[in-house]
């Protein structure tokens, strides 16, 4: 559950230019891209195989 201070904490980490999102799957056509190795995979894959990350 976010609070105020996680707010705070949020928006001075923004206007450093640091990302405060939680990474997820991104989208290549019909495929999902792992955000951080760019590896291609199926649109159910729960887990990227090449690297091992898991959103």
């Amino acid at each position: 559950m976010a609070t105020a201070n996680d707010d705070v904490f949020d928006e001075f980490l923004t206007d450093r230019g640091h990302d405060v999102e939680e990474p997820s799957w991104e989208r290549d056509y019909n495929k999902k891209r792992c955000p951080d190795c760019e590896g291609l995979h199926d649109l159910d894959a729960t887990a990227c195989r090449v690297c091992g990350w898991e959103p």
